[in-house]
């Protein structure tokens, strides 16, 4: 029995013994000796103990130190702190520029998109200024044209023109030979007299009071013409008319089936005030 715990220690002893002569001798190393040594005791008999055979002496492996004893293996070192990134490289050199792709195909339209919900009503802006005041929607008419229907006139007074060629609103009257004014504003008057026999001076008239003459002297054996037009401003009420101005010398107004003297005047411009 005491042959097997001497192999025991010598078993445990060698690996302690190797380590710690080869390497270790520190104090923790001395301490394992020390237990080694301990546990090398104890397996030896005691002296009253019955020796028949003597005990087997191992042998101490090559390398190992006399009286040192193999440490503990130590627990692993921490990991180190990471190290720092490296500096960034050189920049390479700019590649040449690359030849454009070919255009894509033209992407369908897309669908009309859902209205969006109405605003809120605006504030209401401010009020413009006042415009001029305009043409009313009611169309304003005086007209007529009228012409002698022989060659009788009697110096003096309203020469009556009753060949009517045109008076729908009948503002003239033919029975007087004057027009009357309905619609104040601003009116055109013309007529045109053929001459014969004697001269011909005649005048127009507005609210008895002659505004417009004309003198046209006859030539023995021959048919002359006189004219004149005017623009007048008249209010509602006026009248105008023609009539030979003089005595009975200067009447020589004509008219026949192939010779006309006429009169004519209508409303260019109604009065809106």
């Amino acid at each position: 029995m005491s042959t097997r715990l001497l192999r025991l220690g010598h078993l445990l002893l060698t690996p302690i013994l190797t380590e710690v002569c080869g390497s270790d001798s520190t104090p923790e190393g001395l301490r394992m000796l020390l237990l080694g040594a301990v546990l090398l005791l104890l397996a030896l008999p005691s002296h009253g103990q019955e020796n028949i055979e003597g005990p087997e002496v191992l042998p101490i492996p090559k390398g190992a130190c006399a009286g040192w004893m193999a440490g503990i293996p130590g627990h692993p070192g921490h990991n180190g702190t990471p190290g720092r990134d490296g500096r960034d490289g050189t920049p390479g050199e700019k590649g040449e520029k690359g030849d454009p792709g070919f255009a894509g195909p033209k992407g369908d339209t897309g669908e009309i998109g859902v209205t969006g919900v109405e605003g809120p009503r605006g504030f209401p802006g401010i009020p413009g200024r006042k415009g001029e005041p305009g043409e009313s929607a009611y169309v304003y008419r005086s007209a007529f044209s009228v012409g002698l229907e022989t060659r009788v006139t009697i110096p003096n007074i309203p020469i009556r023109f009753t060949k009517i060629f045109y008076n729908q609103q009948n503002h003239y009257d033919g029975t007087t030979g004057k027009f009357y004014c309905n619609i104040p504003g601003l009116y055109y008057f013309s007529y045109h007299i053929t001459v014969y026999l004697k001269d011909v001076k005649v005048s127009l008239y507005k609210k008895d009071k002659a505004v417009l003459f004309t003198y046209d002297q006859f030539q023995d054996k021959n048919v002359d013409q006189a004219s004149g037009s005017v623009l007048l401003y008249l209010e509602k009420g006026d009248q105008v008319w023609l009539q030979v101005y003089g005595d009975g010398e200067n009447n020589g107004v004509y008219a026949d089936n192939v010779h006309d003297s006429t009169f004519t005047g209508f409303l260019l411009y109604h009065d809106i005030e």
